[in-house]
């Protein structure tokens, strides 16, 4: 026998919760198969990193009814400083300048994965096979069958179940199933680079401020996280693939050297450092995020190198968009080809755009060559200097440079825009 949904999503970390969130909100009936549990140390969604929501994301968690669970999480970021480590280049971006309470908040994906699963708890309509993983799709009359296998968390077979739904959404992370079982393609580049990301101790409150710092082996970001007194921020520090294990290896006192080093005084001295992970950094673009029946969201569709940190907050327009047409469009079949034609050409330009600027950005701040170096620190000073370029970017930092369907688009108080 099998059991029947409106729409079956492949993957329940933030970007999938947040989806199921709206769509239960809507009446839909929804499942949810994941393959990791949300407590478990393994689990890639709700680990010890932190994202940056951008002021457009903020007013999406609003329209989910989220925010006001979200926000006593968060630091909220009133500002952003962008430099070139040992050069004259920077840039300085106020959320008084743009009319808004913060240009961004910082989160730990704990605490949002724990606000979303509460919420979906509470919620009707939603059923969770977690752990489980999808293991084969087949394409019927108006509708998609899923076999799903439970397992023990450790990857061992167990029940089998089939799901029919009439919409199937990955948004199961980089290396999704859903994608390759689309068999669509992707563009795929390998930074030479890795993340190593902590949260630390800086002897001086950061004061809701954002560095993003660039340096010869790569960036090194620091976002300020809530508590602490102002003295707790979110590392990722990018570095040379392979040396990562290095940095790992050090003891706190030579990590927090090395670092001090890279990053300068700017918020004294580094006191302390927690758990270090790491993760390797490339560019992962569906060719196409549509298929019979299927739409991509999130990594799933495109994984970012955090430059900027724009990933996640690409993948939370993913999910706008797609509630936003299906209320505009009074959808009563999710997976109708009209549907998912208007969502693959609503998020086309955003996703080439962002892409662009991070893929951009990524390369362009690892050249040492004199000329690119002198270059782009006249193209932060020029920036920093003329107002309509730092308002642009501006709204591209905060998210504000696209459109989104009503009654999903964000609608803000006077002066909030």
């Amino acid at each position: 026998m099998s059991r029947r949904c409106d729409i079956l999503i492949v993957g329940g970390g933030m970007v999938g919760a947040s989806l199921a969130v709206g769509l239960a909100a809507a009446g839909r009936r929804v499942a949810i198969v994941e393959g990791v549990a949300p407590d478990a140390a393994t689990q890639p969604s709700f680990d010890d990193r932190s994202i940056a929501l951008a002021h457009g994301s903020r007013r999406i968690f609003g329209q989910l009814g989220l925010w006001a669970e979200v926000e006593p999480a968060t630091a909220a970021i009133h500002r952003i400083h962008v430099s070139d480590r040992g050069r004259f280049g920077s840039v300085r971006l106020d959320h008084r300048e743009e009319g808004v309470p913060a240009l961004g908040y910082v989160v730990p994906t704990r605490a949002l994965g724990r606000i979303l699963r509460a919420r979906l708890a509470r919620a009707e309509g939603v059923d969770w096979f977690c752990p489980a993983r999808l293991e084969a799709i087949e394409h019927g009359e108006g509708h998609v069958r899923c076999r799903l296998r439970h397992t023990d968390g450790a990857g061992a077979p167990g029940e089998t179940r089939v799901i029919e739904t009439r919409l199937l959404v990955g948004a199961d992370g980089a290396e999704s199933v859903v994608r390759r079982a689309l068999g669509g393609g992707v563009e795929r580049r390998e930074y030479g680079q890795s993340a190593v990301i902590a949260n630390v101790v800086v002897q001086r409150p950061h004061g809701g401020t954002a560095y993003e710092r660039f340096t010869p082996t790569g960036p090194v970001a620091l976002l300020p996280l809530p508590g602490g007194e102002g003295r707790h921020a979110s590392l990722v520090w990018t570095v040379p693939a392979g040396e990562e294990e290095a940095y790992l290896a050090l003891d706190d006192a030579g990590f927090l050297a090395r670092l001090q080093d890279r990053f300068g005084y700017r918020l004294g001295r580094f006191e302390a450092v927690g758990r270090r992970h790491a993760y390797p950094l490339r560019l992962i673009r569906a060719r196409e995020s549509t298929g019979p029946r299927t739409a991509l969201l999130g990594n799933a569709a495109h994984t970012l190198h955090p430059i900027a940190g724009q990933g996640f907050n690409l993948g939370i327009r993913d999910v706008a968009v797609l509630l936003g047409l299906l209320e505009r469009m009074g959808a009563e079949d999710p997976g109708a080809p009209e549907l998912l034609e208007a969502y693959a050409a609503w998020r086309r330009a955003d996703h080439r755009n962002i892409i662009r600027l991070t893929d951009l950005l990524a390369r362009l701040f690892t050249l040492r060559l004199a000329p690119v170096v002198w270059g782009r620190d006249l193209g932060l000073v020029l920036v920093d200097t003329l107002p309509p370029l730092k308002h642009w970017l501006a709204r591209q930092t905060m998210g504000l440079g696209t459109r989104i369907p009503r009654p999903m688009a964000p609608v803000e108080a006077a002066g909030h825009v």
